[in-house]
């Protein structure tokens, strides 16, 4: 297995592959001593972290004992894979934070040797859409005799900001914390509180997890792996659910259609938008105009005995005093003559300022909305970088309300917010008066979601110094220090919800099972440990195959949840992606709702939550030492 990259995903990613799985891992990262490395001192600093993992690893019970290969190069050429070993591994994952960098080497690695699977991140997923069919094509072009289940998983573009950004959107909304899509299908997981003394713990559609004993303890650490029997249990058994009285639960609560919308209508979206040209003063001022000049023609009418059309003729002529005066005219007309005028008077002001809000609104469509005045219970939004941008989608899809702030005038999200018309704040967080501006002191939520950690903190406890019940959730780049952060502050605010993530810690799970051959469909933080959800095929897996859905199951390891129920040629082929309107006549996928004693055949495709370690024993991991080769034969089917 070879990873290259030049921030924290690699040190994850290297870390998982050895040991979670074992394998025999050589990382590639930017030299720190040679001239014109963009950023010595984030390469020193991580290879530093990267050394220090592996010796907790090394010491920790069960770890593998040995550290990645290191490699250190400038540039990332293929004469810098060839020495990786590119031609001999079994998977390379491309995790630079430069896209371009990833698509140079994942083309010049594909030439190099055409059964290697590749993991590339990308940000931009319309092009690694592209990216991944591209590369597949010239595997099967230069592999003709490929097996197509090893062709299916070649490829693999994934985003650190798409497999993270769920869990961090979550985290903020109410009677929500964790959320993975599958087939259209939103699956939302949720913490329920400890049962009392004698009861039950209710297991929903399904229990995930039995959260840390500690977790009501304001002292308690969060689990961990290595926190024993106080940590997190990850997919309990019934008998152990049952057992747990004191602890809390995080289960599969609903299951929520999120599937494109149909196509409009051929007459939607063509009516005037007045709404949103006009004030909603605007529109009741003009509506008591055309009342009163409709009033007016009734009037006329009635007293005049005209013809209905006259009378609102001669009307209008004196609304825009173009009539001729009426001198010798009755009383009534002469009055009715004269309303008309101070009617006319009125309408030049509000056409006027028609005009101008008009004018005003197609000035300011393309600029930032500030908060509005009476904004509360709202989601404060710090950082529109490519995680923010990804949770403000999110945030927007669960019309959730959201007050941006971000400094950089140039961000990458900012004209996601602009499109959305999300309130945005411009200045830097760590001023006085900016997060007052966000109305912080009314909001629900505080996600800190910048790449200073340092900034995060420092907004994190101002804002908790202005609100203390203030839920928040704050991207932190070191998880020993998250975790540090974490305790300190649900220790002094136990009534407040808190929580501390790394966006790297989140998705090297997801990179580290693609790189095994799998399709992972998210991740799910339970406390400081994660939760897999993925696609597999039963065939090949002797735990799966033939056996029922009851059997099949086992406690700590994976457990599985739902059934591709189309044909085989009907299925998606990523179950994580949105369905578009191609896909509507397409046949139903997941049933959720399967029998226990359905019986497993080779032919169907199984969605399953799993441990890290579960997952690998599936896959059919061999020690370290054993074939390190390309062949399906080193860890079994390819899924």
């Amino acid at each position: 297995m070879i990873v290259c990259g030049d921030d924290a995903l690699a040190e994850r990613l290297a870390a998982e592959l050895t040991t979670v799985y074992r394998e025999r891992v050589t990382l590639v990262v930017p030299s720190s001593n040679l001239t014109g490395v963009t950023n010595p001192t984030r390469a020193s600093a991580l290879l530093g972290r990267m050394q220090a993992a592996m010796n907790r690893a090394a010491d920790a019970p069960g770890g593998s004992g040995a550290a990645p290969r290191m490699l250190e190069a400038p540039v990332l050429t293929e004469a810098v894979l060839v020495e990786a070993g590119v031609r001999e591994a079994a998977a390379l994952a491309l995790v630079h934070d430069d896209d371009a960098t990833n698509i140079h080497a994942a083309l010049a690695a594909r030439r190099l040797n055409p059964r290697l699977r590749l993991v590339i991140r990308l940000y931009n997923r319309k092009l690694g859409q592209h990216l991944e069919e591209l590369l597949d094509q010239a595997a099967a072009l230069a592999a003709p005799g490929l097996d197509p289940d090893a062709l299916d998983t070649s490829t693999t573009v994934l985003s650190d900001a798409d497999t993270a950004a769920p869990a961090l959107a979550a985290t903020a909304v109410a009677g929500t914390s964790k959320v993975v899509q599958a087939d259209g299908l939103l699956l939302r997981a949720v913490e329920r509180t400890p049962p009392g003394r004698g009861e039950v713990a209710d297991p929903g559609l399904c229990t995930l997890a039995l959260l840390s004993s500690t977790t009501n303890d304001p002292a308690g650490a969060e689990g961990s792996d290595a926190s024993g029997q106080d940590g997190p249990a990850l997919l309990p058994g019934m008998d152990e659910v049952a057992a747990a009285t004191g602890r809390g639960t995080v289960v599969l609560e609903t299951v929520a259609h999120t599937g494109a919308a149909s196509a409009p209508g051929r007459l939607a979206g063509r009516g005037l938008p007045l709404a949103s040209l006009f004030s909603r003063r605007l529109r009741w001022s003009l509506a008591g105009l055309v009342a009163s000049v409709l009033g007016l023609a009734v009037a006329s009418w009635l007293t005049t005995d005209d013809h209905p059309l006259h009378a609102a003729y001669l009307t209008l002529l004196d609304l825009f005093a173009i009539g001729d005066p009426a001198i010798g005219e009755p009383t009534a007309r002469q009055v009715l003559q004269l309303l008309s005028g101070l009617a006319g008077l009125l309408l030049l002001p509000v056409l006027l300022a028609a005009v101008l809000e008009g004018l005003g609104t197609f000035r300011t469509v393309s600029a930032l909305r500030r908060p509005p005045r009476g904004l509360s219970g709202h989601v404060v939004l710090l950082g529109l970088g490519k995680i923010g941008t990804r949770v403000l989608a999110r945030l927007r899809e669960l019309d959730i309300p959201v007050v941006c702030v971000e400094e950089d005038p140039e961000a990458r999200g900012l004209p996601l917010a602009r499109r959305l018309r999300v309130p945005t704040v411009l200045g830097d967080v760590t001023q006085e008066g900016v997060l007052e501006s966000a109305k912080i002191h009314r909001a629900h939520a505080l996600l800190a979601l910048t790449s200073s950690d340092t900034t995060n903190l420092e907004a994190a406890l101002y804002a908790r110094s202005v609100k203390p019940d203030l839920r928040v959730a704050l991207r932190l780049y070191d998880d020993d220090f998250a975790t540090a952060v974490y305790r300190t502050l649900r220790a002094a605010h136990p009534h407040a919800l808190t929580r501390s993530r790394s966006v790297s810690t989140l998705a090297a799970p997801a990179f580290a099972g693609a790189m095994m051959g799998r399709q992972i469909l998210g991740a799910i933080p339970v406390e400081r440990r994660v939760l897999l959800f993925a696609a597999l095929n039963v065939a090949g897996h002797p735990q799966l195959e033939g056996r029922t859905v009851a059997e099949s199951f086992r406690a700590g390891a994976w457990r599985v949840l739902a059934l591709d129920t189309a044909a085989p040629h009907d299925r998606l082929p990523d179950l994580a992606a949105n369905p578009t309107h191609e896909d509507s006549d397409r046949p139903a996928g997941l049933v959720w709702d399967i029998h226990p004693g359905y019986v497993l055949r080779p032919r169907d495709r199984v969605v399953l939550a799993a441990t890290r370690q579960g997952l690998a024993e599936l896959l059919g991991r061999q020690p370290r030492g054993g074939t390190h080769g390309t062949g399906p034969e080193r860890t079994g089917r390819r899924d």
